[in-house]
């Protein structure tokens, strides 16, 4: 049974969120190339609708490339007002996002 906890994204394949709330968390990792233990801050989203369909999930965003998509929005929370996609591609150290904010139709 797939629980839906937290959102992991399929190689090309489309993910459209909308985020309630965020924070940043310490999580300890293994680094996959040294196999020592580390620690490394991550961005982590309250999804509250994922592909159309509401959920109660978490988004994490450790690839500090794909957080800077959201600099200007954390502070006030803006980010609540679009819905963001991201798009994987690629994988390990050379996995690039696209990611594309589209402003939430509020009626």
């Amino acid at each position: 049974m797939v629980l839906s906890n937290f959102i992991v994204l399929e190689e090309g394949k489309p993910a459209v969120m909308h985020f309630t709330d965020h924070e940043i968390q310490p999580r300890a990792i293994r680094d996959s190339l040294t196999g020592r233990a580390k620690t490394i801050n991550v961005l982590v989203f309250q999804v509250d609708e994922l592909n159309g369909r509401a959920v109660s999930s978490e988004f994490s965003i450790t690839a500090e490339r794909a957080a800077t998509n959201f600099t200007s929005f954390l502070e006030d929370k803006s980010y609540r007002d679009y819905l963001w996609t991201f798009t994987a591609r690629g994988s390990s150290f050379q996995k690039e996002f696209e990611v594309i904010k589209t402003p939430l139709k509020r009626g």
